[in-house]
């Protein structure tokens, strides 16, 4: 979560509360596919059944600071997020669900899904090049914003050539390696002997980098640099719609 810096024109106190709260994520399987509601009718209890329980309800919404359970505004499969006070289990955690950060950062990373100023590069990531458009995250109604006007002309009139896309890391024989790249790797094709890309987010055998389109997509030539027994192999987020890929297609035919 990012760090609240400026007070503008109110008198306001602002008091640092992470010891206090904690944040989790709900996710993986079908999880929020059951309603595109804003909020999945069972977080209002604290067990599966079809039947609400009212002392569970209270606690899922909170008390004084109004904690419960929002669908995550990105992607249904990343489910669902909330703050909960620190020390206590959330409404709806069942114990032997519970499970380590990174294998939710790992799942996240596989989705294609960028966040935080290293995975986002403040000053350097353009918005669209990272999915944004995808993750409901830029809005070409309201305004106005800082950047709408060129943000808007390129969405509407310009192909995207880079896009943020995951990693696999692989050896020799094709097969997954994990550990073996750290986030600031660059990556070279070996056919032009040119950098593409730098690894901004690595994990296990996984990662994401912005590349350009064509580029990314050639099989087998990618690789780590200083690490040639390290090749990377791109997919295609679940989450690009399906003329993301058409109009790359278009343009490497024109091209």
């Amino acid at each position: 979560m990012g760090t609240l810096k400026y007070r503008l024109r109110a008198k306001v106190e602002i008091e640092n509360v992470a010891e206090d709260f904690s944040c989790w994520q709900r996710y993986g399987g079908n999880l929020s596919e059951k309603s595109s509601a804003v909020e999945e009718p069972e977080t209002a209890s604290v067990g599966w059944g079809a039947g609400v329980d009212h002392s569970g309800e209270s606690t899922s919404h909170g008390g004084m600071l109004g904690w419960h359970w929002h669908k995550d505004p990105r992607l249904d499969c990343l489910g669902f997020r909330g703050i909960f006070p620190s020390g206590t289990t959330p409404p709806l955690v069942e114990a032997d669900k519970e499970t380590d950060v990174e294998n939710y950062l790992l799942w996240r990373g596989e989705k294609g899904v960028a966040e935080g100023s290293i995975e986002i590069p403040k000053g350097e990531a353009i918005p669209l090049e990272c999915n944004l458009v995808g993750l409901n995250a830029i809005s070409f109604d309201k305004g106005c914003y800082v950047g709408q006007e060129l943000i808007a002309c390129t969405h509407h009139r310009v192909v995207i050539r880079k896009r943020l896309l995951p990693l696999k890391f692989l050896n020799n024989n094709g097969k997954e390696v994990e550990e073996k790249v750290a986030p600031g790797s660059e990556m070279i094709d070996t056919v032009s002997g040119k950098k593409v890309g730098t690894v901004t987010m690595a994990l296990g055998c996984r990662g994401m980098d912005v590349l350009r389109l064509d580029e990314a997509f050639k099989v087998g030539s990618l690789i780590i640099q200083g690490r040639e027994d390290v090749k990377v192999d791109t997919i295609r987020p679940e989450l690009w719609p399906s003329d993301w890929y058409q109009d790359h297609q278009q343009h490497s035919a024109v091209a």
